[in-house]
Order: structure tokens, then sequence, then C-alpha cells
């Protein structure tokens, strides 16, 4: 009969725990510069001035869906930030640089959880990747956006993000909340899978206020974490089971319920996910949309999302790695560079 000292109590279910480097030592083998911390800084104010009507340019958040090729990003970055300079004066232009992907059910968790795309989930080398990374993209003069899905993930890296969300399927969870609380950067909340949008007005209550959780510091080491709060939160459209919730009838819902919330009431709508049913065909009409509505006089429809690669669509992942096609996505299907020349050139105009 076995006795209850020899039960297994504790990792019953864990086969294998790898030691990563701490946050300080990740950042003193992969340093930002001056430079580049200057340039987070500064595009950081931009966007607090965008959300809180100072600067009257519209925010677009552009990229890949997901990272999982790092030339393809890098030659994605470059084509962009000549783009971005071209429309300057009226947008506001930030890549997409996103490493970790929720999952509904299971799949590729993004290029810090797997970054061979094999399945062998070697995160440290995934940390050492997101970091160069964002470093390159920020050498180019282009701010940074991403999504914080795991909380430790921005003691590593959020010292070179300008912009960050929560997405629809966390912006209910306290941890992230709390996370949020503690970012340096603007960060946005999506309405939640089905489309409602209390969760995401709620998450951005509770980022606001100071709040103190279990967190890991710059050493690795475990802490009480206590924030200010962060009062840089907004909202993003990304419609949901229910629908698109693009239209101007809904922003002004939105708009509504957020000043009765006693909240900012600027929006941010994403074009993708459930506004253009997954479809990127349908994605520059509805970014266009987007833009006519602000063009047209709301100026706390702050800003849009938009996923776009050098390829259009999306290919099948997993797959052997030689067959995979450059600068398409592994994820969410995406349009290619052309149509965000051209789509981003008309929003230019129609907000002339």
């Amino acid at each position: 009969m076995m006795t209850p000292t020899s039960r297994k109590v504790s990792d019953v279910h864990v086969v294998q725990t790898e030691p990563l480097p701490s946050p300080a030592t990740l950042m003193n083998d992969i340093p930002r510069s001056e430079a580049q911390a200057d340039f987070v800084a500064h595009s950081r104010g931009e966007i607090d001035d965008v959300l809180f009507g100072k600067d009257d340019r519209f925010l677009l958040i552009i990229g890949p869906c997901s990272i999982h090729d790092p030339e393809a990003c890098q030659e994605y970055a470059r084509k962009l930030a000549d783009l971005s300079q071209e429309v300057s004066d009226r947008i506001l232009v930030v890549m997409r640089v996103y490493f970790e992907k929720p999952r509904t059910s299971v799949g590729w968790k993004g290029l810090i959880m797997d970054p061979h795309l094999d399945g062998s989930h070697d995160i440290s080398t995934g940390l050492h990747m997101g970091r160069g990374i964002l470093r390159d993209i920020l050498d180019l003069k282009l701010a940074t956006a991403t999504e914080f899905l795991d909380p430790i993930t921005p003691q590593y890296i959020a010292d070179l993000v300008s912009w960050s969300a929560i997405g629809a399927r966390t912006s209910e969870s306290q941890t992230h909340r709390q996370m949020a609380s503690g970012l340096s950067m603007p960060l946005g909340f999506k309405n939640d899978t089905h489309g409602d949008i209390l969760p995401a007005i709620n998450a951005i209550k509770a980022a606001r206020q100071t709040q103190t959780f279990l967190g890991v510091d710059q050493s690795g080491m475990a802490s009480a974490v206590t924030t200010s709060g962060n009062l840089s939160c907004h909202l993003i459209l990304r419609g949901g089971q229910s629908g698109p919730n693009y239209s101007a009838e809904d922003v002004s819902r939105t708009q509504t319920a957020l000043a009765e919330h006693g909240l900012p009431d600027c929006v941010m709508i994403d074009a993708s996910h459930a506004n253009c049913g997954k479809k990127q065909e349908q994605m520059p009409e509805v970014f266009l949309e987007i833009v006519r509505q602000r063009a047209e006089g709301n100026s706390k429809l702050i800003g849009a999302m938009v996923e776009s690669n050098l390829v259009a669509g999306a290919q099948k992942f997993p797959q052997p790695l030689e067959n995979l096609t450059y600068g398409q996505s592994i994820t969410d299907q995406c349009i290619d560079w052309n149509t965000t020349v051209e789509v981003v050139k008309k929003a230019y105009d129609l907000l002339g």
C-alpha cells in the first residue's frame, strides 16, 4: 500500500522545466541604444497625443497578423517605413510586430513560443529573436505594436514597444488588466469574442487604477508588483460572433457607453477579424469606411488596425518549412503590399 509520503503531489503533469535568462540578462545581451529609447519614448508620446486629441492625425496599426520569418518581416518593415514617411502629416503609422498568438483551441503560438516553427518551443531563442527584430524596426524610425499575451513577456521586450493590445480572449482576464495597469505604453482593449464591449470598458476602468499583483522583476525574481495605473488605454472594436461592429451606429453607441462610464470616448476599429469576416478581400473597404467616418467629423474615432503582409491571404500551417510561401501569413489572412499602398494612400486623400 502506498504511504501518504510517497505520493507525488507536485508537477504531476510537468515533463520538463527549462530555465530562461532573466529579463536583465536578455536586455544586457541585446541592449537598446539611446537612439532607440528616445524614439520609443517619442512615438509613445505621439500616440498619447492622438488619444487625447492633441494630435489630429489618424493612428494606423498595420502589419502582419504574426511574425514568423525575420527576413520577410524586415523587408516589410523597410517598405512600411518608406510609406509611413509619405503620409506622416495625416497618418501616424505603427507596425504590428506580433510574437504571441492566442489560440481558440490549439495551434502555433507565435515566434516567442516556437521560433523554429517545429514544435521545439525554444522560448529562449524566441525571446532573443523578438528583441532583435524590434530593435531593427526601431532603427528604421518605425514605431512598433504588439499584443501581450503572457504576463511575463513584457519584462523582456516592452521597452522596445510603442503601443500594445490586449486581445478579445483576454480583455476579461484580471491578470491582463493588472498587467496593463503597469505597462509603459498606450494600450487598446478589444471587445470580447462575442462582440460585447462591456468587458473592454471594465478592463479600461481596471487598468487605469493602481494594482498590486504577482509578477517578476528584471532579475527574474517573483515579486509583488504595484502599479500607478495606465491612463493611456482605449477601446478597440473588432467585431464578434454577433457580427461586425464598425458602422457609424456601432461607433456612436460605443462612444456613448464610454462616456456613461466616465471614460474618454476615443475608439479604434480593427478592420480585420470579425469586422471583415476574416476575409482579406473585404478588409480594404472596411478600412476605408472607418476612415470615411473619421473624415466626416468623428474626431474621437482615433484610428484603425489592418492586417497586411507582402503576399495576400494565408497559408496552411504546419507544413514543411521549405514549402512555405515567403511573405505570406501562417495565421490570419492579410492584404498584400500593393493593396496596402493603395488603401493607405486612399485613406490619406480622404483625410485631407
